[in-house]
């Protein structure tokens, strides 16, 4: 099976619903509204501040990422971006391909670090695979994210250079 990450394309906006808006609602990892509507979710992923990209296998969208300047002005040299996958992706190497696909491309653009801003700390294969990838903890927000079911817990501050 061949995995292709790709830039998204409009007709990839079902897709990149299908993975978001669950995670979105669930209001387990991201710091985003659970009310969002799927519109003003999949305008929030694809804004025209960010690139977003998709992991493409055999004509199925398994995972979507976006790529942006942490910052304005003097942070605008520092990458960020959002990842998300499907399900159907847990396990298969989607997520570290994805993230190993924005660090190239981050690189590509001329960004000479990237950062987290927000990993929630009970993320733990998120928190992993960053670390995998050569990013290292350097902050911690004692109780800044309000789980669902596990009230507030830590968020996390991940960085490293390119």
């Amino acid at each position: 099976m061949s995995l292709e990450i790709r830039a998204a394309r409009t007709s990839d906006h079902e897709a990149i619903t299908r993975i978001i808006v669950p995670t979105i609602r669930a209001g387990e990892t991201y710091a985003l509204d659970p009310g969002l509507s799927e519109a003003e979710a999949v305008a929030y992923w694809t804004g025209a501040d960010r690139e977003t990209f998709v992991a493409d296998q055999d004509g199925v969208v398994l995972g979507t990422y976006y790529l942006r300047a942490n910052q304005a002005g003097g942070g605008a040299h520092v990458a960020n971006c959002g990842f998300m996958t499907g399900p159907e992706a847990a396990g298969r190497g989607i997520g570290r391909a994805m993230g190993v696909h924005a660090l190239d491309r981050a690189r590509e653009r001329g960004f000479t670090a990237m950062q987290f801003n927000f990993v929630v700390s009970t993320n733990f294969r998120a928190v992993k695979l960053w670390q995998s990838l050569g990013f290292d903890l350097v902050g911690r927000l004692p109780g800044a994210f309000r789980h669902p079911r596990l009230g507030d817990v830590d968020a996390l501050v991940m960085f490293r250079t390119l």
